[in-house]
């Protein structure tokens, strides 16, 4: 990934330097988990970042609207709030909100850890960061399935003492395609060694997102070059005869509005920026109280109505958010309306290109909303789904993979009626 100077950090930014695949030590399954897993048809889930739910009628995703349109096809995802990419991708395979899961910012504070921030390849490695949740490969491993990351949050990191199977740190320079035939590797491994959850992350649609803006040729383009990877991806596993024996789920973990140049909310002409600690800027910005300083007043003022942005001390947030009690939310957080940034000043004389799309905004807006498909033997065809909150994904998969899940924020049940019905067994007479 290139690490464009932007208000809002956002994807995978120098996440991370190699990209050799790093083996965790196998443990040695039960023979009941031997047995379960050569009876479980594989699980690839898909990550196309900022993938907006309504892209996908644009015409230049033909492979993945075939998957839509013979598997599952929802109406869209609605992102967890903030509509970030580190909080919602976690979301996503731990089935925790982000005020649940830990990651709540891509920028954030813990007061015991420090600061973490997706340049910062200590932090993200850091497995104390992560483990307020469960992810799936956890708990996959601990049933006996081999696991493999091709590029997620949270993969590079030893979450209460395990990696995934088989992960990679993230290389913006590796190709889609090359993306692609490493997820294809891994399938062509034995039976024992092959993996049976695997994701697989593309960055380039919320690339081109955030420098061009969401209604722009360029990410036109890179939905076509997205999806030209699908096509590779989709003719290796029919090469293989695995296209109608694996699970496949695509999803994104945000969507994309526009934000002109102008659009930016000078919060420094707003408070004493001196008297705060400055967690992050952006569509989502947070502050906390510095010593000496009399932040009560500082609340007050800001919690006011104001212009194109609105504050809450963290106790205040509204509930439909599910945002405000983990430690690491900053004790004010300021949002900005859609089509607009919070910055300073100072940051715009050094940063003067900032990004014309972003995300992060009320997770309800419909340009936040994310894409969904499905496609596998253990889908229904052809068939149109309701919206739904992306934490529901992790039981799905959980039930797919047949593990047991986490505690989670998650409702199977608000997804399974895009599973084929099981049959019904017929009693011995």
């Amino acid at each position: 990934m290139k690490c464009l100077p932007r208000l809002l950090l956002c994807s995978f930014v120098v996440f991370g330097a190699a990209c050799a695949t790093h083996p965790a030590a196998p443990s040695a399954p039960s023979p009941a988990q031997q047995a379960k897993v050569a009876s479980t048809a594989p699980l690839l889930l898909i990550s196309i970042d900022a993938y907006r739910a309504d892209y996908i009628h644009r015409g230049f995703s033909p492979t993945l609207a075939q998957l839509a349109a013979t598997g599952v096809h929802a109406d869209s995802m609605q992102p967890s709030f903030p509509s970030l990419t580190f909080p919602n991708h976690y979301a996503i395979v731990t089935g925790m909100v982000p005020d649940h899961n830990g990651i709540v910012n891509n920028t954030m504070v813990d007061p015991e850890l420090g600061k973490f921030s997706l340049s910062d390849r200590k932090a993200v490695s850091n497995g104390l960061w992560w483990d307020e949740a469960t992810p799936l490969w956890v708990t996959a491993d601990e049933n006996g399935l081999r696991t493999a990351t091709m590029f997620w949050p949270g993969s590079e990191a030893d979450i209460q003492g395990k990696h995934p199977d088989y992960w990679k740190p993230y290389d913006g320079k590796v190709t889609p395609d090359q993306r692609v035939d490493q997820v294809l590797k891994w399938l062509d491994l034995p039976q024992d060694q092959r993996p049976g959850f695997i994701t697989l992350y593309f960055d380039a649609v919320d690339h081109a997102g955030h420098s061009y803006g969401p209604d722009s040729p360029e990410v036109n383009q890179a939905l076509r070059e997205t999806d030209e990877a699908m096509t590779r991806l989709v003719e290796g596993l029919r090469q293989r005869n695995l296209l109608d024996a694996i699970n496949i789920i695509v999803v994104a973990d945000h969507g994309m509005a526009s934000v002109p140049k102008e659009n930016s909310v000078l919060i420094d002409t707003l408070m004493p920026m001196d008297d705060v600690q400055e967690v992050s800027l952006g569509v989502v910005a947070g502050f906390n109280p510095k010593r000496g300083h009399d932040f009560n007043a500082i609340e007050e003022k800001m919690e006011q109505p104001q212009q194109h942005m609105q504050c809450w001390d963290k106790t205040r947030i509204p509930k439909r958010f599910n945002y405000g009690a983990n430690a690491r939310v900053p004790q004010l957080v300021c949002l900005a309306d859609v089509g607009w940034r919070i910055t300073t000043t100072k940051y715009l004389a050094k940063h003067p290109h900032v990004s014309i799309g972003e995300h992060g905004y009320d997770n309800a807006d419909p340009r936040m909303q994310a894409l969904f498909v499905a496609h596998g033997p253990a889908f229904q065809s052809g068939i149109r789904f309701h919206s739904f909150p992306n934490v529901d994904v992790y039981p799905l998969m959980a039930h797919l993979l047949g593990v047991t899940p986490n505690f989670s924020d998650g409702k199977l049940e608000d997804v399974q009626g895009m599973l084929k019905p099981v049959p019904a067994t017929t009693a011995a007479p």
